[in-house]
C-alpha cells in the first residue's frame, strides 16, 4: 500500500513537472528570442539555443527610455487606481446581491447578467464617453471604459459571500448594532481575503494589459500606457521596414522587428510574472471556493 502510494506520488509529480515545463516553454522562447540577434531570427526562426546573441531589440526600445519610464508610471497609476475602484464597486455590489432581503435583488442580478451577454457596441460607447462624459485624453479614459466592473467578478464574489460567510455572524453583528457598511468592512472583508485578492489580481492584470482604451480615447503621448506605447513602437517599426530610406535614416541598419515583438512582450509581462507568485495561494483558493456553489 505504501509502495503504491509512493509510486502514485512520483507519477503525479512527474506529470505536474511536465505540465510546468510545457507552460514555461513559450515564456522561455519569448525571453531567449528577445536576446537573439535579428539576423539569426530571420535565418533560423525562434529557438531556445540561438546561434547569435544580440541586444538589437532592447537597444531600439531604450532609445525611448524616458517615454518608456513615463508610460510605466501611467500604467502603474492606472492599475492601482482602477483596481481599487473596481474592487470597491464589485465587492459592494456583490455583497448587496448576497443579502437575501435586498429590494429588487433579482432585477439587479438580471441586468448584471445581461451585460455578460450583450453590450451597446463600440461606437455608442465612444460617443457616450467622449461627448457626454468628456474623458478623452484624461486618466479617467484609461480607467472607466470597459474595465471598471466585470459582471463575472461580481457573480463570483457574491457566490463566495453566500457560501462562505455564515449568516449567523452577520446577524450577531446586527444585534450588536453594526450597520451594513460596518458588517461589510469589519466582518465580511476579513473573512473574504482569498476572493478579494483573486478579484483584485484579475482586475489589475486587465488594467496592466489594456491598450484598447488608450487606442480609443488617448492621443496625448504623455498619457500613453506602457502597452499602448509599446504597441505604437511596434507599428512604427513595421512601417520602417517597408520604407528603406526611413530605415537608413533612423536606424542606420535593419529594424529588429522580430526581436522587437519578443522584447515588447517581455517588458510588458515581467512585472506581472514577478508579482503573481506572491498572490497565487489566495488566487487559487478564492476562485475554487467562489465557484463551488451557485
Amino acid at each position: 500500500m505504501i509502495g503504491k502510494s509512493k509510486g502514485f506520488r512520483i507519477f503525479v509529480g512527474a506529470v505536474m513537472t511536465l505540465l510546468v515545463v510545457i507552460c514555461l516553454f513559450p515564456f522561455l522562447i519569448l525571453f531567449v528570442s528577445s536576446f537573439t540577434a535579428e539576423e539569426a531570427l530571420i535565418a533560423n526562426g525562434y529557438s531556445l539555443f540561438p546561434e547569435q546573441f544580440g541586444l538589437d531589440a532592447y537597444r531600439y526600445l531604450f532609445k525611448n527610455a524616458e517615454m518608456i519610464l513615463r508610460s510605466y508610471g501611467v500604467t502603474i497609476a492606472v492599475t492601482v487606481m482602477g483596481t481599487a475602484l473596481g474592487l470597491a464597486i464589485s465587492l459592494l455590489l456583490a455583497y448587496g446581491l448576497s443579502v437575501k432581503n435586498l429590494p429588487f435583488r433579482n432585477a439587479i442580478a438580471f441586468f448584471l447578467f445581461f451585460t455578460m451577454l450583450f453590450n451597446g457596441g463600440t461606437v455608442p460607447s465612444y460617443m457616450i464617453w467622449t461627448q457626454v462624459f468628456h474623458i478623452k485624453n484624461t486618466m479617467a479614459a484609461l480607467i472607466f471604459p470597459r474595465l471598471l466592473v466585470f459582471a463575472f467578478y461580481v457573480i463570483v464574489s457574491r457566490t463566495y459571500f453566500q457560501s462562505n460567510i455564515p449568516e449567523e455572524i452577520k446577524e450577531a453583528a446586527k444585534i450588536d448594532g453594526a450597520s451594513e457598511f460596518q458588517i461589510f468592512g469589519k466582518v465580511v472583508l476579513p473573512m473574504a481575503v482569498p476572493i478579494v485578492v483573486s478579484i483584485g489580481l484579475m482586475i489589475g492584470i486587465s488594467y496592466w494589459n489594456d491598450w484598447i482604451n488608450g487606442l480609443y480615447y488617448v492621443t496625448d503621448t504623455k498619457l500613453y500606457s506602457i502597452q499602448q506605447f509599446l504597441n505604437r513602437m511596434l507599428q512604427d517599426a513595421r512601417f520602417l521596414t517597408t520604407n528603406t530610406s526611413g530605415v537608413e535614416m533612423i536606424t542606420n541598419g535593419t529594424v529588429p522587428t522580430n526581436g522587437l515583438k519578443m522584447a515588447i512582450a517581455a517588458i510588458g509581462a515581467v512585472p506581472i510574472m514577478v508579482l503573481l507568485p506572491f498572490f497565487q495561494k489566495y488566487y487559487v483558493k478564492g476562485l475554487t471556493l467562489g465557484a463551488v456553489k451557485g
